[in-house]
């Protein structure tokens, strides 16, 4: 693939994709192009969607993600590296998601649920960006997973009749000892 030099007033971050875009067609790889994006820092990534279940796949535009700083020990590199990501998730909005699963999700979600309808996950535990970033998609997948799962109804059931008479019974016995007790006159 050839490179171009980009200089001048007229250029642009756009121009700049549009050629990438078109270089990568020229080389076969047009579909990519399609699952791109550009970072702050001017690179290109790859956008993936995620894979709940079968039917549910939540595209990437669904997700929003944002680096903050780490909290806790880590030296220099705490002060300096947003490690720390927040996964967002616009659940309420989501085509993808069904309604009775959207309802389970808000129950089980619990506070991570906001008012206006997203999942927040904040993951910080390791000190890469990148293995914070999949453990924030693997714990939303898991909640969804979870929210898929329909519960067992419960079937109400009833007191045996045997049982009901067996602590009658018992009551009775109980009774009758008390009451020879009570008969009885201390000296």
């Amino acid at each position: 693939m050839r490179v171009a030099l980009f200089r001048g007033p007229k250029c642009t971050d756009l121009a700049r994709h549009l050629y990438i875009c078109r270089a990568w067609r020229r080389a076969g790889f047009g579909r990519k192009t399609a699952n791109m994006y550009k970072t702050r820092g001017g690179s290109y990534r790859m956008r993936m969607p995620l894979t709940v279940t079968d039917q549910i796949t939540l595209e990437d535009w669904e997700l929003t993600e944002q680096f903050v700083r780490a909290s806790g020990p880590g030296g220099q590199n705490v002060n300096k590296v947003s490690t720390a990501v927040e996964l967002r998730f616009e659940a309420a909005r989501s085509p993808n998601l069904p309604p009775a699963v959207k309802a389970r999700l808000k129950r089980i979600a619990g506070r991570r649920w906001t008012l206006d309808g997203a999942v927040v996950i904040f993951v910080q535990e390791t000190r890469s960006q990148a293995r914070n970033r999949d453990l924030a998609r693997e714990r939303l997948a898991d909640l969804i997973l979870k929210a898929t799962e329909k519960p067992k109804p419960r079937i109400k059931t009833r007191v045996p009749l045997s049982q009901k008479r067996k602590r009658v019974d018992d009551k009775k016995h109980r009774g009758a000892v008390k009451a020879m007790r009570a008969g009885k006159e201390r000296e």
